[in-house]
């Protein structure tokens, strides 16, 4: 992941900070709609499946749409994330 994005090294934000940037619990961040835009990254894996499965804002609230409407959406980039 922080290839992906030109750093270093990468981990998960702190709750309190992930609730903060981007508006939404934990349990329920999505790429949409957030408060400030926190870069989102998709494997490059997904383009081959008929649709991916993201969270919708909320604990238990998920939206399926196509990986290329998903990208084009959050403005997600796609890279070799799987190991």
């Amino acid at each position: 992941m922080a290839a992906t994005f030109g750093g270093k090294s990468a981990e998960m934000m702190p709750p309190a900070v992930a609730e903060r940037n981007t508006g939404f619990r934990v349990g329920g961040i999505s790429p949409f709609g957030q408060r400030r835009r926190v870069r989102t990254a998709l494997a490059q894996e997904a383009l081959m499946q008929p649709y991916v499965i993201i969270n919708g804002g909320k604990r238990g609230y998920l939206v399926r749409l196509a990986a290329a409407d998903a990208i084009a959406v959050t403005g997600a980039i796609t890279a070799d994330l799987l190991a």
